[in-house]
């Protein structure tokens, strides 16, 4: 990482480097809060979990040759140097909103309700075609996720691409103010994290507190076909850039082709021209988001070559609109998590597929007190969504059940009381040459659906 000296992280934590003066200056090479990833010279900032306090593994990472600890109460005969704090959250925190005031790169942020992982996805293949690039991975896009994420950025680095996902009011103020993004991108205002958001109006208002955060003149991409989106049209200078469908946006996609699930073929039409380019995984939804790169890419001055070969080398995520080919079946696995507006764009995904359409889904979870009735309009999206069969287990999905026996009564679905009687049953279901979408919450644990319809569809 860039320098970072054992006296700079006291400073920036607002406290006092404890141990010997000689090692004062000394530049630690990573940060982390899990013992097993140190390595000589990293800082180990000691955070107390649920199950586990990170003050427990001090005299090991030390033995591990750590430079530094960062910590809540001072160690008993320490083997180096520490840093003494009141919060080692807070001090995580302060400590990746100084790093990235020492960073000169472009950082672009994405959030959003839906897509930002995907998104982001896109935008990093854009942006690797002239730059080298930082990327979130995985789910580090929270108070935690989101600096070691920052802390990971090296000198080697030419853009940095930041996930920031939120749950309640004041935590986008809090990510914005550690990514400082140069870039702001808005994918969507959907329903979710509705516990203590309520709905969209408060979705929009805690998403775009990123914008107070951001640094100034900070360029705004939004999804001009997102109707809360569409108000901050006059709110910012430099004026928002607008994507979408609709042939009013800065830039939109026309001529959309679908080629089943190998994926899109479009047109993008730019202020710079238009060109052509095959998006390789299918879904509508991934138009926006090469729409998305396509704005991020135009904004750091790649060309359109550039920007059609980003999005025609894109891959998919494990977990995220995931095509797996088998000899019997393809499995569509979506299950890394689910809220309606991701569900109902995943069974519009399945209803590109060329073969019998079978969806397995599940619970969503984190939907507050219309839980219950979220859950019934997917059942009834479900039923207007041209697809041939739905298998459901979870106790919320009963609702998805009700509302396609209300809306399509006609149409093939079963619901199981447990995961286990739906795989106990899930073979006799389905036939050869099935196209199938996996998708519920993560906490369904749906990978074990995936990894059963792997072996047999492979067997």
């Amino acid at each position: 990482m860039k320098e970072m000296s054992l006296n700079q992280i006291a400073l920036a934590c607002g406290r006092t480097y404890v141990g010997e003066d000689g090692k004062k200056n000394l530049e630690v090479s990573g940060v982390v809060i899990d013992s097993r990833k140190v390595e000589p010279g990293y800082l180990f900032i000691a955070i107390k979990g649920e199950r586990v306090d990170g003050h427990s593994f001090i005299p090991s990472v030390f033995a591990k040759g750590a430079a530094c600890v960062l910590c809540e109460q001072a160690p008993e005969h320490p083997a180096g140097p520490y840093i003494l704090v009141d919060s080692c959250l807070q001090a995580l925190k302060s400590l990746a909103e100084y790093y990235r005031s020492t960073l000169s790169i472009p950082v672009v942020g994405i959030t959003g309700s839906v897509g930002k992982t995907s998104t982001k996805e896109m935008i990093a293949a854009v942006l690797e075609q002239k730059y080298r690039v930082l990327k979130t991975e995985g789910n580090f896009n929270n108070e935690i996720g989101l600096p070691l994420t920052i802390f990971r950025i090296r000198e080697e680095h030419e853009a940095a691409v930041l996930e920031m996902g939120i749950s309640d009011f004041g935590e986008m103020t809090r990510l914005g103010r550690m990514a400082k993004p140069n870039i702001c991108v808005f994918t969507n205002i959907g329903l979710c994290h509705l516990e203590n958001l309520k709905d969209r109006d408060g979705i929009l208002r805690a998403k775009t507190e990123m914008l107070k955060e951001a640094q100034p003149g900070a360029q705004v991409i939004l999804n001009g076909d997102d109707d809360k989106l569409i108000t901050l049209k006059e709110s910012r200078t430099p004026k928002p850039c607008f994507f979408g469908l609709d042939p009013s946006c800065d830039l939109y996609a026309s001529d959309i082709e679908n080629l089943g699930l190998d994926g899109t073929r479009c047109t993008f039409v730019t202020k710079s021209g238009k060109f052509q380019a095959h998006i390789p995984i299918p879904g509508r939804h991934m138009v926006y988001n090469a729409l998305a790169g396509t704005a991020v890419g135009l904004a750091l001055n790649l060309t359109l070559d550039e920007i059609k070969a980003g999005i025609e080398s894109l891959l998919p995520v494990s977990g995220r609109n995931n095509l797996i080919h088998t000899p019997k079946w393809d499995i569509l696995d979506d299950c890394y998590n689910a809220n309606p507006v991701s569900m109902c764009a995943s069974l519009d995904v399945l209803s590109c597929a060329l073969g019998r359409k079978v969806a397995i889904l599940g619970d969503m979870g984190e939907l507050g007190e219309n839980e219950k009735l979220l859950h019934y309009n997917v059942g009834c999206h479900a039923a207007d969504a041209g697809i041939d069969a739905v298998f459901l287990t979870g106790e919320l999905s009963k609702e998805i059940a009700r509302g396609i026996e209300a809306k399509n009564p006609g149409l093939t679905f079963r619901h199981f009381d447990t995961k286990q009687e739906l795989l106990d049953t899930l073979l006799l279901l389905l036939s050869k040459g099935d196209s199938i979408l996996v998708k519920a919450s993560h906490f369904m644990e749906f990978e074990e659906i995936v990894a059963y319809l792997k072996k047999n569809g492979n067997s």
